[in-house]
């Protein structure tokens, strides 16, 4: 295209403008030469100029010239010739207009370059930045949770800070068996309302850099507590049932996550501070975001044992030796309860425990970063319920980012000390109740410092405290109003011994016992029964029988009613535990139980 500065009015085609305005004009003649503006027009003020300026500047010999006089006598023209004003009132052709006609095409290009370099990263951050909101804005579409006021009143206190002013997170991780929607077919059954299929209680400790994972037997026999209904309603205390009917109260198809939060306080006297609860749809979908989880069986599994009632051996579904799996087949194994070991579902607690251990290991392969959880989110939260805490994408990946500094080895996956009752579950006591006191602790399941600083070479030492003289009396617990917490032990159970053995329990806790009984109303689950303003100090005495009940009594004071429960296993012994000590180092076969992280995934997938 063709620029010239010309002042003559326009012609037919819309060249050329009245206000001495750019003329283009692609039809460049012959005479003109290869990258020379085209000559004006004959005739009019252009040519009247160029004229006058001829006449008044001679052509220098040597130089060169043209026909008109010259590319000098042009340049020396334009110089001298008088502005001539344009229509619209602005400078003549000297002005602007002349400076940028006379501009080299090189800069010119360059310049538009830059500027079209800079517009286009400023629209690719604008892009990715709404892209990112985008994103989350999805994620926040997907999340659902549940109502805080499904929570019980009477919690357990949060987890104390340690010397750096940290916090223990307690996270509880549900994976519930509804057929709702899509969970049907990934399920293989059309079963109504909603079960626990998995729960694991995760503790990470102060130091954000150990954690370890606390299977809870779906077929453990508990008590469940007063849960909310969907309808607003709440239940009544039933004791003796199956741990995963707590998920399943309300009988809605997305299940009762809140109730199950409750359950776990009530068995543990810990306090949990999130809750994740992910369907068998959300569940696929994660692993396929990660590009499958790597997985190892002893032996091949077929359509038969994913199925009982198919009737048939089939075909194999999950081949023997190390594999990886993603969406249907992930589902099969973490659920794959027949076929191998016993076929309880104490072994598939442990795959599952191999598996989340695998999958952990992918994630931080991956670099624990946004760009990594935000796939993963979004594959979770289609089907995923968190607790009020965690109910918006951000707060979920600042979550999950806080825990990126933990390393494999330093998580650790155990079951609750457990042993068959017949086609159920039982506890053991004391140890399941040593595994609840060392969280509490804060140590970790080898009875150590999480952080380990006690015993770093070279740490320097604190100041010993002072020992109390022989004749200072130990301070006694308090409860709300100052006074001295004072309870009277009755035996509600047929065993012997069991109200001496508790009151050496409370004495160590500096609680005050008013007297022992072995009369009493016959009860399954032991219960603190307190009288009028008592609440808060029955609930410290609660904390110290961990799954006791808590419950307005008949009496003025505080009772503490023993049940069988009590009598199974007994709390832990008074002169190894209590709130001033640390808790007594848990059994042995239970430490090595235990499964690290970064275990090989072909170890420990199986029982019996």
């Amino acid at each position: 295209m063709s620029v010239q500065w010309d002042g003559s009015p326009p012609d037919p085609a819309g060249r050329g403008r009245v206000d001495g305005g750019v003329r283009t004009d692609d039809a460049v003649r012959p005479e003109d030469g290869p990258g020379r503006l085209p000559a004006p027009r004959p005739g009019g003020r252009a040519e009247a100029r160029r004229a006058a300026r001829d006449r008044a500047v001679p052509v220098r010999p040597g130089r060169g010239g043209t026909g008109e006089g010259g590319r000098t006598a042009a340049r020396a023209g334009r110089r001298d010739a008088p502005r001539e004003p344009r229509a619209d009132g602005r400078g003549g052709s000297g002005g602007s207009g002349r400076r940028t006609a006379a501009r080299s095409p090189e800069r010119a290009g360059r310049g538009g370059a830059r500027r079209l370099i800079a517009w286009s990263v400023a629209g690719v951050l604008v892009v990715l930045a709404g892209a990112g909101g985008a994103v989350y804005y999805k994620l926040n579409g997907n999340l659902r949770s549940f109502d805080a006021d499904a929570i019980a009143p009477d919690r357990p206190p949060e987890s104390a800070a340690d010397a750096h002013g940290h916090r223990p997170v307690n996270l509880l991780l549900i994976g519930s068996d509804s057929r709702a929607g899509k969970n049907s077919d990934l399920g293989g059954g059309d079963e109504d309302g909603a079960r626990s299929d998995t729960t694991i209680l995760l503790h990470v400790y102060a130091d954000h850099r150990h954690a370890v994972g606390i299977s809870i037997p779906r077929d453990a026999l508990v008590t469940v507590p007063r849960c909310k209904l969907p309808n607003g309603k709440w239940t009544r205390e039933q004791p003796g049932q199956m741990f995963n009917s707590a998920f399943s109260v309300g009988n809605s198809e997305s299940g009762n996550p809140a109730c199950t939060l409750n359950t776990v306080e009530r068995l543990t006297g810990i306090r949990v501070d999130h809750t994740i609860e992910v369907n068998f749809e959300g569940f696929a979908a994660m692993t396929g975001a990660v590009g499958g989880v790597d997985v190892c069986l002893p032996n091949d599994i077929h359509e038969g044992n994913i199925n009982p009632n198919l009737g048939r051996k089939g075909k194999v579904v999950l081949a023997k030796g190390r594999q990886r799996v993603s969406g249907q087949q992930a589902l099969d194994y973490v659920r794959l309860r027949h076929g191998i070991g016993d076929d309880s579902d104490v072994g598939r607690m442990k795959r599952q425990q191999a598996f989340l251990s695998s999958l952990l290991a992918k994630i931080k392969s991956k670099g624990l970063s946004p760009g990594t959880l935000l796939p993963l989110a979004d594959a979770a939260t289609r089907s995923m319920t968190v607790d009020p805490g965690l109910d918006s994408a951000a707060k979920l990946v600042d979550f999950a980012l806080t825990l990126k500094s933990i390393d494999l080895h330093e998580v650790k996956f155990l079951t609750t000390p457990w042993r068959y009752s017949g086609s159920r579950i039982d506890l053991v006591h004391p140890a399941v109740d040593t595994l609840w006191r060392t969280l509490q602790a804060d140590r970790t399941i080898d009875g150590q410092d999480a952080t380990g600083q006690q015993d770093a070479a070279g740490a320097p030492t604190a100041e010993p405290t002072p020992s109390p003289t022989p004749s200072a009396e130990p301070t006694p617990a308090v409860g709300a109003d100052g006074a001295p917490i004072r309870v009277t032990v009755y035996n509600a159970t047929n065993a012997a011994g069991l109200a001496a053995r508790a009151a050496e329990t409370l004495r160590a806790a500096r609680v005050t016992v008013a007297g022992t009984s072995s009369r009493g109303t016959a009860r399954a689950t032991t219960t603190v029964e307190y009288g009028t303003g008592q609440r808060a100090a029955a609930e410290k005495v609660a904390a110290l029988f961990p799954g006791a009940a808590v419950a307005p009594g008949q009496a003025a004071g505080i009772s503490l009613r023993l049940g069988r429960d009590y009598a199974a296993g007994g709390s832990p012994s008074p002169t190894a535990t209590g709130p001033a000590g640390a808790p007594a180092p848990l059994p042995t076969e239970v430490v090595n139980e235990a499964r690290s992280g970064d275990d090989d995934i072909c170890s420990n997938v199986s029982y019996g």
